[in-house]
Formats: structure tokens, C-alpha cells, sequence
């Protein structure tokens, strides 16, 4: 059996668990195991019918009153509990910083290691891994072992795919035995973000900004541009540390990884960290003054020139398309 960790919106998977499932298939396929899935949290329930496109043949809903937001130790537990009561070749859990965090504490609980960010598993007595490291500049070729292997998917490497052949997942419910030491850390309020339009992690079109945008008032063209597109905006590191732009619309590997179709990256230079963040874009159009600057030998399009010139030119374009 391999049982892997889903997170979900309101009974509704993470695409970044819709992934990690995919993943989590090959290892179940290669094993002749059946892949199973645990939920926690309100409304758990409702992911079943998603869970089935994916091939998943059971999912257990952790039933606790107290598991309807997030508790990292609780959890963790809770998985611990169940995974010791299945008996699992493995658990697989998100590249998320949630799944990151529930395995590592399993982990610790088992004393075992466990292997993060991993994109490709071949199985055998110990699994054969790589994953990326250094914020996926570096592949790692892994050996990892342990009675049950514990390990995540890297977010935004392994397409989102379903079965050829769809469920009908049973639902089961699992009770977990929980302290109050497993509540000392969670989660006790939610805050709605105050930032208006499509969300930097889901747009399909992103329009990202750096030094060479040269102030705050430079990303009026830049916003036209995605509101245009249908996108949203982001910013490199030294555009978020002069203060042209707040730390939610940072690209990098200490900010937001971004996946969209189409990357427009206006003014960046294309340094290491941001690369990481937006390494997933299917696309890159960048508009460069710089003919040697790195982003450059990282786009699919580029446009040498002066972005105020040529991002003006495209939003007039596009206007006149529409």
C-alpha cells in the first residue's frame, strides 16, 4: 500500500496534491500496491470523488474535532497513527510547506529519514530517488530506506495526470489519539489577504518586475499589462527590498514558485534565487536592455530593449487586438 497525505481547499484537492498523487501512483504501480489517501480537516470528506480520477482506492478521513485547522504535531500524529495501523510500503506527501512539515515530523517520531522534493521514484528494497536540492539547481541522485519510505513530491515537476482507470474510492473514517501537547502549535485565526485579483501561485500569466522597472511608480505598465493578460504581478527580490512592491508579489527562492503558462519578466536580471521561483512557467518572455543578461538565456522570447518603451507598445497592441 502506499498512502499519501492530500491537502484540500474546503473539500476541494491542492494542485500541488493532485501532483504529489500522480507521483504517488508510479510508486503504487511499480509495488502492485493500491494507493490510498488520507484527508484532515473540515469538509475532508468531499475530496473522494477527485481522489478517484487519480486512482486512489481508498480514503481515510482523520475524524477529530480539533483537526479542522492546522496542527503540525496533531497531524503528524494522526498520519503516524494511521500509517502504523496500514502498514504502508510508503507515505508521500506535497512538496508544500505543510507537507514538508507533517512528514518531517513522522519522520522524527519513527527516528528515519525522509526524502524531500523528489521527482522521480524507482522502487526495490530501497528506493532509487532524484530530487532536487538547492532549490532545484541541483538534482540529487538518492538511495532512501526504512520499513515504511517517507517522501514528498516536488511542487510544480511531476504533471498532475489521472488514472486510465478512475475509482470509486471507499471513505473511511480514523480516529486519532491526540494530547493537548499536539495543539500547542496551530493554527487559531485566518486572515483574508487585502490583495485584490488573481492570486501570484494560480495565475496563468504572470508579469514580474525588477530593478530595471526602477521604482514604484514603473509598475502602473506592468499592471496595465496583466490586467490585460488576465494575470497578476510579481517582482524580484531587489524590487521588494527597495520597497517598490510588498513581499507577497516576490518570485524566488525566499518568495512565491510560480507555474504559469506565460512568464513576463521585465527588468530582472535572471539571478539564481529568482530563477527557482519561476523555473515552473511553461514559458518566459523576457524584455531585457541587456543582450547577456541571464534571464535572457532562460527565455523562449526575448526583447532586447528598454521595458518603458516596449511594455507600452505591447499594452497598446493588445488593446487594439481586443
Amino acid at each position: 500500500m502506499v498512502l499519501a497525505l492530500v491537502e484540500h481547499e474546503a473539500g476541494v484537492p491542492e494542485d500541488s496534491s493532485l501532483e504529489m498523487l500522480t507521483l504517488a501512483r508510479g510508486v503504487a504501480e511499480e509495488t502492485d500496491e493500491p494507493l490510498t489517501a488520507v484527508v484532515v480537516g473540515a469538509e475532508a470528506a468531499g475530496v473522494a470523488d477527485d481522489l478517484g480520477t487519480y486512482g486512489v482506492e481508498t480514503v481515510y478521513v482523520v475524524d477529530h474535532e480539533r483537526l479542522d485547522d492546522y496542527a503540525p504535531v496533531a497531524w503528524a500524529t494522526s498520519v503516524d497513527q494511521l500509517a502504523a495501523d496500514l502498514d504502508p510500503d510508503a507515505v508521500v506527501a506535497p512538496g508544500s510547506t505543510r507537507g514538508h512539515e507533517v512528514l518531517a515530523h513522522v519522520a522524527a517520531r519513527r527516528e528515519q529519514s525522509m526524502a524531500a522534493n523528489c521527482i522521480e521514484v524507482t522502487t526495490g528494497e530501497e528506493y532509487e530517488l532524484t530530487r532536487q536540492r538547492w532549490g532545484g539547481t541541483l538534482l540529487e541522485e538518492a538511495r532512501l530506506g526504512g520499513d515504511t519510505k517517507l517522501l514528498t513530491a516536488a511542487a510544480h515537476e511531476v504533471s498532475a495526470e489521472p488514472a486510465d482507470s478512475p475509482t470509486e474510492p471507499a471513505v473511511e473514517s480514523f480516529d486519532p489519539s491526540l494530547d493537548e501537547e499536539a495543539f500547542e502549535v496551530r493554527v487559531t485565526r485566518h486572515e483574508a489577504s487585502d490583495v485584490e485579483g488573481v492570486p501570484l501561485g494560480e495565475a496563468r500569466v504572470v508579469v514580474g518586475g525588477g530593478r530595471g522597472v526602477g521604482g514604484p511608480d514603473g509598475y502602473d505598465q506592468l499592471e496595465e499589462l496583466a490586467d490585460l493578460l488576465g494575470g497578476a504581478v510579481g517582482a524580484s527580490r531587489a524590487a521588494v527590498n527597495e520597497g517598490w512592491r510588498p513581499h507577497d508579489d516576490q518570485v524566488g527562492q525566499t518568495g512565491a514558485k510560480i507555474s504559469p503558462k506565460l512568464y513576463v519578466a521585465c527588468g530582472i536580471s535572471g539571478a539564481v534565487q529568482h530563477m527557482v521561483g519561476c523555473k515552473g512557467a511553461e514559458n518566459i518572455l523576457a524584455i531585457n536592455t541587456d543582450p547577456e543578461a541571464a534571464i535572457i538565456q532562460k527565455a523562449r522570447w526575448a526583447v532586447v530593449g528598454d521595458l518603458h518603451e516596449v511594455v507600452p507598445e505591447l499594452n497598446e497592441s493588445i488593446r487594439s487586438a481586443n
